[in-house]
């Protein structure tokens, strides 16, 4: 065997056959599936965009209160530097219910406002512009802890009376000044009725 011989036998045809094209091009081929995979990855996308706006504006109407105020704040994340004109536009809400909303939102520091630069004589309207969904959801968290916290702080000044971590024992002692009409019909040793409630889990022995 030749050297030429050995090359000829070895070389790769890379004259694609009139079949092995249209498998490639045609309905069936590899390059129709990509194009059908991709339209559909993209249809999946928009869908998935759309229910996840959805659920973005129930957990926001949890947060913030209202689906009204929900709304406004996802359009200002869209649209920033929005006047109320343009929120009201934007949202399809009451001119008047945006304002309300609006201050508010203002007033708890979830928005943000300044007045809008603009060479005309006339007032210039307020442009607002929504804090971050972290910090939206930080300042609520916020609010929660200072609540628990309180919550806490009551229920361990009502429960550890002097400051014994140890059981509380409540005793209703009927020794102490018994009415004459009840004292004889009492029982000199069973008058006692002592009732423990464990805080610990290890209590000590007495």
């Amino acid at each position: 065997m030749t050297m030429s011989d050995h090359t000829d036998d070895e070389t790769p045809d890379s004259t694609a056959t009139d079949g092995e094209t249209a498998g490639l091009t045609g309905e069936g081929g590899p390059r129709a599936e990509l194009q059908k995979t991709k339209e559909r990855l993209e249809t999946e996308a928009d869908r998935a965009v759309s229910e996840f706006d959805e659920g973005i504006v129930d957990l926001l109407a949890w947060l913030l209160d209202t689906e009204t105020r929900a709304r406004i704040y996802v359009y200002l994340r869209q649209q920033p530097h929005s006047t109320s004109d343009e929120v009201a536009e934007g949202t399809g809400l009451y001119p008047s219910t945006v304002r309300e909303a609006l201050a508010d939102l203002h007033d708890e520091d979830t928005v943000r406002r300044e007045k809008r630069d603009s060479d005309s004589a006339g007032n210039n309207p307020y442009e607002y512009e929504a804090i971050a969904p972290s910090n939206l959801v930080r300042g609520v968290v916020g609010d929660v802890q200072r609540e628990l916290n309180t919550v806490f702080n009551l229920e361990g000044a009502l429960s550890d009376g002097e400051g014994d971590d140890g059981p509380v024992t409540i005793t209703i002692d009927g020794d102490d000044e018994p009415d004459d009409d009840t004292a004889s019909n009492a029982d000199d040793d069973d008058d006692a009725v002592d009732i423990e409630i464990n805080d610990t889990e290890d209590e000590d022995d007495a």
